[in-house]
């Protein structure tokens, strides 16, 4: 087993979000107990445990400090990272098939893409619980921009979608983990993607939070980004075919870009999340 921290969505280390990637070569995945430990004397919000199946696919499974994941765009971002940059692949399209799904990854000599798995609605909100959503980060209905509403939508991950109305909204959120925690065991969700949409330089400024998940706040989601595409155009604020930019983590100082893009099948829509990585640490498990 090869260890690595990588900083996903970023070109600077110690900025992004950083992720453990645990490359296994072609040997089976270790003991739960193992990799849920490994995770949590790493101490990120996820890690990535990485098997090669074939010569272009691979089986990914995500483990945070607290429990497994179905899903993780910046561990996968920064697994597909490590595997270019130590030379274990080159650039191309590979299979990878995880507890959401299977998905296709697209490798490029800077960047790395991922299919989402395909978005769907989950429950929306009464104004009294949207109130009690707001008021779990010392918001208020008055925070709310008009015509946008939360909503819970999955690309993989259930979050709930919580938009602001500007940017000062956005910075003055203070989570409230323990009613956070209870929201998200009450709805089935993750947790809660807040942003702020259209602003002058990104398609949204977003905070997530994951306390269910030992994760208080993180730096960058990109299923969460991915979900958030996928609102926005059903809203008329995204367009199909355009490429999408979301800041995260300024709050945490560790400011992210993630970007998306939405295309229109015959089936439906598909939803992609991508950005760049770079590596910080090899480490050696004794």
């Amino acid at each position: 087993m090869k260890l690595y921290v990588a900083d996903a969505f970023t070109t600077q280390r110690f900025s992004g979000n950083q992720a453990g990637v645990a490359v296994l070569g072609t040997e089976p995945f270790p003991a739960e107990e193992l990799m849920r430990a490994l995770a949590g004397e790493l101490k990120h919000s996820e890690t990535a445990f990485v098997r090669q199946t074939g010569e272009k696919s691979f089986h990914i499974r995500y483990f945070t400090p607290a429990e497994e994941v179905d899903l993780c765009g910046h561990a996968t971002i920064a697994s597909f990272t490590v595997l270019r940059d130590t030379g274990a692949i080159g650039p191309g399209d590979y299979a990878l098939h995880t507890r959401s799904g299977d998905l296709t990854i697209q490798v490029g000599a800077d960047s790395v893409w991922m299919d989402m798995a395909p978005p769907t609605d989950g429950r929306g909100f009464s104004e009294e619980e949207q109130a009690e959503l707001y008021a779990a980060y010392g918001l208020s209905l008055a925070d709310r921009p008009d015509g946008l509403e939360a909503q819970a939508v999955s690309t993989g991950l259930l979050d709930i979608l919580l938009p602001v109305k500007d940017l000062d909204a956005l910075e003055r959120a203070v989570q409230n983990e323990g009613e956070v925690t209870r929201l998200s065991e009450r709805y089935g969700v993750v947790g809660v993607h807040m942003f702020c949409a259209g602003t002058a330089d990104a398609t949204a400024h977003c905070r997530n939070f994951a306390p269910l998940y030992a994760i208080p706040e993180e730096a960058a989601t990109g299923t969460s980004n991915g979900a958030l595409t996928y609102y926005l155009f059903r809203r008329g604020l995204v367009a199909a075919g355009a490429d999408n930019r979301f800041v995260q983590g300024e709050k945490m100082g560790k400011p992210s870009e993630i970007l998306s893009r939405l295309t229109e099948t015959e089936g439906g829509v598909k939803v992609q999340v991508g950005g760049r990585a770079v590596l910080t640490l090899r480490c050696e498990l004794l």
